[in-house]
């Protein structure tokens, strides 16, 4: 009876070695599964962008959500232009260069990576007391390259025409160069400022005047032209309609690595495509007709 009662024991104890092991174990598992997680979520870092400010409405709301989901990373982004924004990446200033235009030639050797992010159309604005609302393409280049400066002559008032407009190292201005101008050079009497936002303001509080910013700035403050009888919206420039706009680039000096890649490729994903580029102004890449 005494030896069975040893056996009893022992039986016993062993059990409770082997369950406390089995525990032990799976405690193990589960703290190397949580640690491997907490891995996978620890992104950090810096992003640094600069470039294109037509791209900003787009990029800032990215940042924010970016930044919320990853609190271990920071994301700066400036304006500029979209030629300082690839001056900048190419030179290694900057992680990102925010652009407005596929790469020119002088920049072909520099080791850029293209991204391209979403569709940004633009459009003509003027002052709200302006009674001309209907610019023939033709009228809007003699405008800009300084053959007509009247409104009168484009069916207004008789009142001076005042551009207001961006810089040369401004995305904004090659693509009304491209699209409107045909090649064709500003004229210099113009007012220049260094942002779209900047634009905007000008025209908004100047009688007479005249300028362009990106579709995702223009509010009740001005008023927006009809080019050849179209009014700008998204679907008119889907369709092939409307012809001011261009593709938003995000270059890199080389692959992305790490954070940097990451925001891209949020910013490329279905989710902030699909749920957010329309929201803000922008056109997503995939709704173009090829």
């Amino acid at each position: 009876m005494l030896f069975s009662g040893k056996k009893k024991l022992l039986a016993l104890l062993g059990t409770m070695v082997l369950g406390t092991m089995l525990l032990a174990g799976c405690g193990a598992d589960k703290a190397a599964s949580g640690s491997g997680d907490k891995a996978a979520s620890a992104l950090e870092g810096k992003v640094t962008a600069s470039g294109s400010t037509a791209l900003l409405p787009m990029l800032k709301p990215a940042q924010e959500a970016f930044e919320k989901a990853h609190d271990k990373v920071t994301v700066n982004i400036a304006g500029g232009g979209s030629f300082t924004g690839m001056n900048q990446v190419a030179e290694g200033a900057v992680d990102i260069g925010d652009s407005d235009v596929d790469l020119p030639d002088q920049y072909k050797d520099k080791g850029l990576v293209d991204h391209k992010v979403a569709v940004a159309s633009f459009v003509l604005i003027t002052n709200t007391e302006n009674k001309v609302a209907n610019l023939t393409i033709q009228q809007a280049s003699d405008i800009f390259t300084g053959k007509i400066t009247n409104w009168k002559d484009v069916g207004g008032d008789d009142q001076p025409i005042t551009i207001i407009h961006r810089a040369k190292s401004s995305g904004s201005r090659a693509i009304i160069t491209a699209t409107i101008l045909k090649g064709q050079e500003f004229t210099d009497n113009a007012s220049i400022q260094d942002s779209n936002g900047a634009v905007l303001k000008g025209v908004a509080t100047t009688p007479g005047a005249i300028g362009y910013v990106d579709a995702a700035y223009a509010d009740k403050s001005v008023k927006t032209f009809s080019l050849d009888g179209v009014a700008y919206s998204a679907q008119a420039v889907i369709d092939g309609k409307y012809p001011i706009f261009g593709y938003e680039h995000m270059y890199t000096k080389g692959e992305p690595k790490d954070a940097v890649k990451a925001f891209i490729d949020y910013v490329m994903g279905d989710e902030f495509q699909n749920s957010q580029v329309e929201k803000l102004g922008f056109i997503p890449i995939s709704k173009m007709k090829k």
